[in-house]
């Protein structure tokens, strides 16, 4: 199989971040879609890390950050300090991490990452960008993102991988 061209990395990251940009404008006009906006983007950026283009999927995610950025302003913060990133840390940590004491630390930092990126998308999408909370959330918000948050973040990250396997079993058929 031959080498892929840059322009064929450059079409392919541009879809990516096309796709990306649209679901994040997307999930910012309709609250109900939001989460489904970061996680769509989240796929999005999948697509070049198929093809081992990590360059072109960074670029894409800054790419549609910055599209995305004019409509969704402070909506964009979730998707900017860890949605974005995860599937190109993933992809790093699968081609590099080969022991299993490395994984479990990189899920730990992740894990922390994580917590600390919801912990400051709470704070901004209250504070800055006017969205509420029910009262519940409010009162054990310390609970919900530091115990729960982990929880979740453990069957995320396990699913994000197959994600990217099954991108991976798609893209397979593309040839360049």
């Amino acid at each position: 199989m031959k080498k892929p061209t840059k322009s064929f990395e450059i079409a392919l990251s541009a879809l990516a971040a096309a796709f990306a940009a649209a679901f994040l404008m997307l999930g910012t006009l309709n609250p109900f879609l939001l989460a489904t906006g970061y996680l769509v983007a989240t796929f999005a950026l999948m697509v070049p890390l198929s093809k081992d283009f990590v360059w072109g999927s960074a670029l894409a995610f800054l790419a549609a950050g910055l599209i995305a950025l004019p409509l969704s302003l402070w909506k964009i913060v979730p998707y900017a300090v860890f949605f974005g990133l995860h599937p190109i840390v993933n992809y790093l940590q699968r081609k590099y991490v080969k022991r299993t004491p490395l994984k479990i630390a990189c899920f730990a930092a992740k894990a922390v990452w994580f917590d600390l990126a919801m912990w400051l998308s709470y704070y901004v999408l209250t504070a800055m960008a006017g969205m509420s909370f029910p009262d519940y959330v409010v009162r054990f918000f310390y609970y919900i993102i530091f115990l729960g948050g982990t929880l979740f973040f453990a069957a995320y990250d396990v699913m994000i991988f197959y994600c990217q396997r099954s991108a991976d079993l798609a893209i397979r058929r593309i040839r360049r």
